[in-house]
């Protein structure tokens, strides 16, 4: 072969080197075949050696690199952009990952992490060797976007488009814009209430020509791909007389922001419907709002003079599926107590918590509270509080950490669960888009570091709380963030999307249908080519995620890249 690569070797701090014996790992691939020059270096991705790298590319007209280092979900687009610096075609670059592969997998057996080290360097190098230099598909995209869900994310980012210049058509299943902002009080810092900011809001967007507001809609289909989604909507009428109606629009990206759920305690469970004077957050701000006689704060006609607040129902359960903390939820209660000593000054509130977790900023609100004559009484995680009715009193006992978990109880008016945030449960919207969830059940992005508001479906951005439990403040600035992104995708007119796709053997091909139930994007169809039926791939919805290959009966689907003389060649290396 006349191929000449280049080969980097990363210490990685210590993280690869205090493990992999990286001059060993040089030695031993020095003088395979078509290696030009091996290096190793304490850090690949450092400015310095990026710089040597693009030099050695020129310096010896280099046809390929190979970088060993960590992941290549941190570092691929680092070197890919090297190459192109050097004049090198990107996909002619190749990553080995000996640092979560090898260092961090054997860092109990150095000698045997060495060993797959020079393994996993020596495949890459093989796959560098049968590496083609590949343009990316480029396609025209248009200049709009569809941003589903009209709460505080979507709002904040449909603007945020629109003063860059972009077509938005913002989409919101209810009759009102705002969600659950037009429900809550004051929103720390700035004491501007929810309400309020709704109305600003929503002025904003009526008063925006470039934002398509509406209302009543659902998504009913959604197909095509990035710069070119076609989405079909249908409006739900008012009056039963009024029959729905359907329009498609078009559009290059989705910002979807479809908000979340206010947890739903079960029946039982602090005394939730049992206990009559047990009652939720949201339910609460509901009484602050409604609920005052004279100077007296009224529930179910009787005066309430005590309320304990139980925090984490829903969030960071032992027992149950919600793991995460909602993070809102402290200082959501901290403020509902704060507006409680404002309007009524006689009444005590406890709070019974795991732990308080008002972070940055909240935490002023939790000094303020604590001030203020609010008791904190902090129980163990696997030992929560218990609620029960005894001669006509509601009592909360429970178990204080901080006075070495002696039994302590408190006779109260009124208990309010504060209940953490679930995902939405219409799963619509994410059944039409195939947007992948984590494990808390929220959509989940690509990093949550390097491509936080990014999904692997391309040009489908997410923001807000539909990503997981967020503030007010969070949700905007992750709406920012994601308008940012998504105006990335269409601002040009034209996208690039990667040239690493399936493609089919037409001459092999009998068309059985396997590839396409397999492909989880709806990139492959049936068409007719010489009066043959065959399997036919969209390049431009295509991801390259090779889940057509293994069904298909008669081999005949390639994957650029991962062809198969490039795997057998790097598995012939593993399996030596």
């Amino acid at each position: 072969m006349d191929k000449k690569l280049g080969v980097y070797i990363c210490a990685c701090g210590g993280n690869i080197s205090d493990y992999v014996d990286i001059e060993k790992v040089k030695e031993a691939i020095k003088d395979e075949d078509c290696v030009l020059l091996a290096r190793t270096t304490m850090f690949a991705c450092g400015d310095s050696n990026q710089k040597d790298m693009e030099a050695d590319i020129k310096e010896n007209n280099l046809s390929g690199i190979v970088v060993a280092s960590c992941s290549p979900k941190l570092h691929l687009t680092t070197f890919r952009s090297v190459s192109e610096r050097a004049g090198l075609n990107k996909y002619n670059y190749v990553h080995a990952n000996i640092r979560e592969q090898a260092s961090w997998a054997h860092s109990d057996n150095k000698q045997g992490a060495t060993e797959k080290a020079i393994h996993l360097v020596k495949a890459a190098i093989a796959k560098a060797r049968f590496a083609k230099s590949l343009e990316p598909t480029r396609i025209k995209s248009q200049k709009s976007v569809a941003v589903i869900g009209a709460g505080v994310a979507g709002i904040k980012a449909s603007i945020a488009l629109s003063n860059m210049g972009d077509t938005v058509y913002l989409i919101e299943r209810e009759g009102e814009i705002g969600g659950k902002l037009a429900s809550l009080g004051k929103i720390f810092p700035g004491n501007v209430k929810g309400g309020d900011m709704v109305e600003r809001l929503n002025a904003e967007v009526k008063n925006d020509e470039k934002i398509t507001l509406l209302t009543n809609t659902k998504i009913k289909e959604c197909s095509g791909n990035i710069g070119d989604f076609k989405i079909k909507l249908q409006e739900t009428k008012s009056g039963e007389s009024s029959p729905d109606s359907e329009k498609e629009i078009n559009v290059g990206s989705i910002l979807v922001a479809t908000g979340f759920e206010s947890y739903n305690p079960n029946v039982g469970e602090y005394g939730y419907k049992e206990i009559d004077n047990v009652i939720t957050l949201p339910e609460f701000r509901e009484l602050l709002k409604n609920g005052k006689e004279g100077k007296n704060l009224i529930f179910k006609n009787r005066k309430v003079s005590d309320i304990a607040f139980i925090y984490c129902v829903g969030s960071r359960q032992v027992k149950g599926e919600n793991k995460y903390c909602s993070r809102y939820c402290c200082s959501a209660a901290m403020q509902s107590s704060l507006d409680i000593k404002e309007q009524f000054s006689d009444i005590q509130v406890y709070h019974f918590t795991k732990g308080v977790r008002t972070y940055g900023a909240q935490e002023l609100k939790y000094a303020e509270a604590s001030r203020s004559g609010d008791i904190f009484i902090q129980f163990p995680d696997k030992e929560e509080p218990v609620v029960y009715s005894e001669k006509g009193q509601t009592l909360v006992k429970v178990k204080d950490i901080l006075s070495s978990k002696k039994e302590v109880e408190a006779a109260v008016d009124l208990v309010v669960l504060v209940t953490g945030m679930v995902p939405d449960s219409d799963k619509s919207v994410g059944s039409l888009l195939k947007l992948p969830r984590g494990r808390d059940n929220f959509f989940n992005e690509i990093h949550m570091k390097l491509r936080p508001v990014e999904t692997v479906i391309d040009g489908i951005t997410i923001a807000g709380t539909c990503q997981g439990p967020k503030g007010v403040m969070e949700s905007v600035n992750s709406a920012l963030s994601a308008a940012v992104k998504t105006h990335s995708f269409v601002s040009k007119g034209e996208l690039e999307l990667s040239p690493i796709v399936a493609y089919t053997d037409a001459n092999t091909c009998e068309w059985c249908g396997a590839c396409s139930e397999a492909c989880p994007y709806n990139a492959i169809s049936k068409n007719d080519i010489g009066g043959k039926t065959v399997a036919v791939i969209n390049k431009t919805t295509c991801k390259g995620c090779g889940m057509c290959l293994p069904v298909c009966e008669s081999d005949s689907i390639e994957l650029t890249s991962f062809t198969n003389k490039e795997i057998e060649s790097m598995i012939e290396i593993l399996a030596n």
